[in-house]
């Protein structure tokens, strides 16, 4: 049975054959539909070149055309077709230096990374797999297309590929491929951060990420990656405690906290990684709670000071590293106690407390508010203004103050 995701494009392939041209789907789409995962979009190769392309089809966008990608909008929706292609030289080791246009499709498929990749479907459902890349699914392996090294010669990026479908699918690494991939794991230098960036968070977020991560150590693929050179054993210990209820933003809080890195060295560590800064900003907050948690049980006041998202998450890797587990429905009790949940909710304000103790602003004025703050935190005067100003007045009067 042929998906929904190729049947409303199949259209767009038999326009192309009506033309007198072949079109197939090819790559990631074609894998999927064979493992049985769901498929967001399709990938389409034709033997047709772009400016044929663009009089088959009267709305077209070029979105890579120098490489011979158009986007072709058809029948309410819009669909990447490429022409069949060769590629020759590699000088960056992640890019073509020339791609040229060609009509035969196994020649376009003898290009691709895996043999898994590297098959074709008609819109009829017929496979085409010159590369045995069926068989390769049916072994869960993973096995470059022809020779290993000239594959990760061409584009060093397909070795973190490799190890990140490993997490993805639960597949294994073919020996020989390993084996390159190992040799050549020196080549990931000349990829830019960017590009690392997004394979090394995927491989994180797969089922299989222990053994991925273990593989990037035993590789020696890991002493390419920023921040990561000679911790190999902390990247061990972080593979054996990545449970699958952590999110991406806990992996990276239990990978600072693996590798042992504190004040500068996160920043610096996540700077190396290219992370925008709101996220660098959250994964050391969480970081910073779960140094806390390490030493202290949670009490309304830390929660408060936290957040519950935010402390539900430092409690998950809390949990990762401790055998008695985490509490997080605890956390949200104690959230739920909260009367107020963050200041804004406070019924006073500075100028409130300046009014009523007729003095101009200082470092008196965050003091009193943190008093106040913390006395409705822990339920000793009620959250209304009239209320707070009667027990502020007490409190001054008993301690003196005026």
């Amino acid at each position: 049975m042929i998906p929904n995701p190729f049947k409303e494009a199949a259209p767009v392939l038999e326009v192309i054959e009506n033309a007198g041209f072949e079109a197939y789907f090819v790559g990631g789409s074609v894998r999927d539909h064979l493992l049985g995962r769901s498929i967001a979009d399709v990938d389409i190769a034709t033997s047709a070149l772009p400016e044929e392309l663009k009089r088959i089809f009267s709305k077209t966008v070029d979105v890579g055309i120098e490489h011979g990608t158009i986007l072709v909008h058809h029948g309410g929706n819009h669909y990447e077709v490429t022409t069949f292609r060769s590629e020759a030289g590699y000088s960056d080791f992640r890019r073509p230096d020339t791609v040229s246009f060609i009509r035969s499709l196994n020649e376009d498929l003898q290009r691709r990374d895996f043999t898994m990749n590297a098959m074709a479907m008609a819109k009829d459902g017929h496979i085409i797999d010159p590369f045995a890349g069926r068989d390769a699914i049916d072994q869960k392996i993973i096995v470059t297309v022809g020779n290993p090294d000239e594959r990760f010669g061409e584009d060093a990026l397909r070795m973190l590929r490799a190890v990140r479908f490993q997490a993805q699918l639960s597949f294994s690494i073919e020996q020989q491929t390993f084996e390159s991939l190992a040799a050549h794991s020196h080549l990931l230098q000349n990829i830019a951060v960017e590009r690392k960036l997004v394979e090394f968070e995927k491989l994180l977020q797969g089922p299989g990420r222990q053994e991925a991560v273990m593989l990037l150590a035993k590789s020696g693929m890991s002493e390419y990656l920023p921040g990561m050179k000679g911790k190999n054993g902390q990247l061990m210990s972080f593979s054996s405690h990545l449970t699958p209820e952590l999110e991406l933003a806990e992996l990276w809080v239990l990978l600072l906290f693996e590798l042992g890195l504190s004040g500068k060295g996160i920043d610096g560590f996540l700077r190396g990684w290219k992370l925008p800064v709101q996220k660098i900003k959250k994964y050391k907050q969480i970081h910073s709670l779960l140094l806390y948690r390490l030493e202290n049980q949670w009490s309304l006041e830390s929660v408060y000071k936290a957040g519950l998202d935010d402390a539900i998450s430092a409690e998950k890797v809390y949990g990762t590293l401790r055998e008695h587990g985490s509490n997080p429905e605890g956390i949200t009790l104690l959230y739920d106690m909260l009367p107020i949940q963050n200041r804004q909710q406070l019924a006073v304000s500075g100028n409130d407390v300046m009014t009523w103790m007729e003095k101009q602003p200082g470092p008196w004025l965050r003091q009193t508010l943190d008093e106040i703050e913390r006395s409705v935190i822990y339920g000793k005067v009620p959250n209304e203004k009239e209320q707070i100003k009667e027990w502020l007045n007490a409190s001054n009067q008993k301690s003196g103050k005026n």
